[in-house]
């Protein structure tokens, strides 16, 4: 996995510096290296990002205070619930973790007033004298929620460069790939997978294990829901492998207010092993004569 610099390297500021010092780094560097002003520089513009990047973690004190503890691991330190006290001394630079766990990445900062980055003379200089005829720059970030967020719905807070912060209302019934826009930000949502179910527009699948006199004769079982807790299905006599039972309005609600999605639970039947005698003598009762 690809090593990333040091946030306090990529602002050239001590370890101990002040948020002062932190957002004075930030605004020197976001000046030179801002896309804008550098239109048509890659490298440019990967330079922005990662100081963005560094900007976003060391200027959020609880950020802040994970990475200090764990590096490049802090946000699934912190999806661990790690406590920062309890880490020892890390290297000055570490990999970036590739765990899993809920968390919210700016990958690119816009919605910057050139002015107030560039300052009004810098900014009338560059565009000869135009001032805002272009209007604010748009910021660009990512909302990663869980399913179980998705489907109730929440809320993300981000903090633009220019010191403003921001929410951002996440819909119950968001699906990945959506862009959510609120002044002065556009923010594209991914959808983390969840283990338990797999998801097909607002319809949701679970795998439920059912024993193998249930799905003979019929009986009971729970199968857990989107937000969390579990509901009671009824299993008809003879239900057969792989059969998909429906659990109406239990899927992704619509964020247009429409109806909700259904909740199939697919049955996979469980057979009783070790066989005791009488399932024994009863299958081999069924055996078809060769």
């Amino acid at each position: 996995m690809p090593k990333v610099a040091d946030y306090y390297e990529v602002l050239g500021v001590p370890r101990g510096a002040s948020d002062k010092e932190i957002k004075a780094a930030f605004r020197k560097l976001a000046r030179q290296h801002h896309p804008d002003v550098n239109q048509g520089n890659a490298e440019a513009e990967a330079r922005f990002k990662e100081v963005s990047e560094a900007h976003d973690v060391l200027s959020d004190p609880e950020k802040r205070k994970l990475y200090d503890a764990f590096g490049g691991d802090w946000q699934a330190a912190k999806a661990a619930g790690a406590d920062p006290s309890q880490a020892g001394p890390r290297p000055r630079t570490s990999r970036r973790s590739g765990a899993g766990g809920p968390r919210v990445t700016v990958e690119s900062f816009g919605d910057v007033d050139l002015e107030d980055l560039l300052g009004s003379r810098g900014f009338a200089d560059l565009f000869g004298g135009a001032g805002r005829a272009a209007g604010p720059i748009e910021a660009e970030g990512t909302i990663h929620v869980t399913l179980r967020e998705a489907v109730t719905g929440t809320a993300r807070s981000f903090e633009l460069p220019d010191g403003r912060r921001i929410e951002v209302t996440v819909p119950a019934g968001v699906a990945s790939g959506q862009v959510l826009r609120v002044p002065g930000l556009r923010a594209r949502v991914v959808v983390q997978p969840d283990s338990r179910f797999r998801r097909d527009g607002r319809d949701l699948t679970a795998t439920v294990t059912v024993p193998l006199e249930t799905a003979l004769l019929g009986g009971e079982v729970e199968v857990p829901t989107p937000k969390g807790g579990r509901v009671t299905l009824k299993v008809p006599p003879e239900t057969q492998n792989g059969t998909r039972l429906r659990l109406r309005g239990l899927g992704m609600p619509d964020p247009k207010g429409g109806a909700a999605g259904d909740l199939f639970a697919e049955i996979k039947v469980k057979l009783p092993l070790p066989l005791d005698d009488a399932t024994r003598r009863w299958a081999e009762s069924r055996r078809p004569a060769t």
